[in-house]
């Protein structure tokens, strides 16, 4: 009997949380894998907040994870991943990109962006940080960042590499394949 595993991906929006999702779906399909996942697109066109619930195993009735019961949080932007830490369970993961995008209010002086970093201290929270902007520059590509945190987390899942690699050609154009192949090699290195 295969355990359930529950993902949030979450960011703003144009960070590409519906194809990580898609390729994560893909990838536990891929594995034999009962599939299910609901997306919350919010505003995501001015950089609101997105977020996608995945879950798979041997059956999977609900696509929504229940707060405390996240296994991981996979989260492109670190207050994102400081918003959704109510639903990692006692002994999830949280992943996140070393990023800050600012949201409006910060931008026009309304709010000031809180220190994340020591937030996530204060809360006992098991972040790993992934430099997956810089990992991104490196190869020459800003729209690889969600693959980068794709293959930071994919050790955490229950998936060989080969059906992350299926997904990934399955789901992205295949111009893309080659430099997406190597942010999601790069990322898996960080953590494999």
């Amino acid at each position: 009997m295969r355990p359930v595993t529950n993902v949030i991906i979450c960011g703003t929006g144009g960070q590409g949380i519906l194809l990580a999702s898609e390729v994560m779906c893909a990838a536990a399909l891929s594995a034999g894998n009962d599939v299910k996942k609901s997306e919350v697109h919010g505003m995501a066109q001015r950089g609101g907040s997105v977020s996608s619930h995945v879950r798979f195993g041997e059956k999977i009735y609900s696509p929504l994870v229940e707060e405390g019961c996240a296994d991981l949080i996979l989260a492109m932007e670190k207050m994102e991943g400081l918003r959704w830490a109510p639903y990692l369970s006692p002994v999830g993961k949280l992943v996140a990109c070393d990023l800050r995008i600012f949201p409006m209010t910060v931008n026009t002086g309304l709010a000031e962006y809180p220190d994340v970093d020591a937030l996530m201290i204060e809360h006992g929270l098991p972040v790993q940080l992934v430099p997956a902007v810089e990992i991104a520059e490196e190869l020459g590509n800003m729209r690889v960042v969600n693959v980068v945190l794709i293959g930071a987390v994919s050790p955490h899942l229950p998936m060989e590499v080969e059906h992350w690699h299926r997904a990934i050609r399955e789901r992205v154009p295949a111009k893309h394949h080659e430099v997406n192949l190597e942010a999601f090699r790069r990322g898996r290195e960080l953590f494999g």
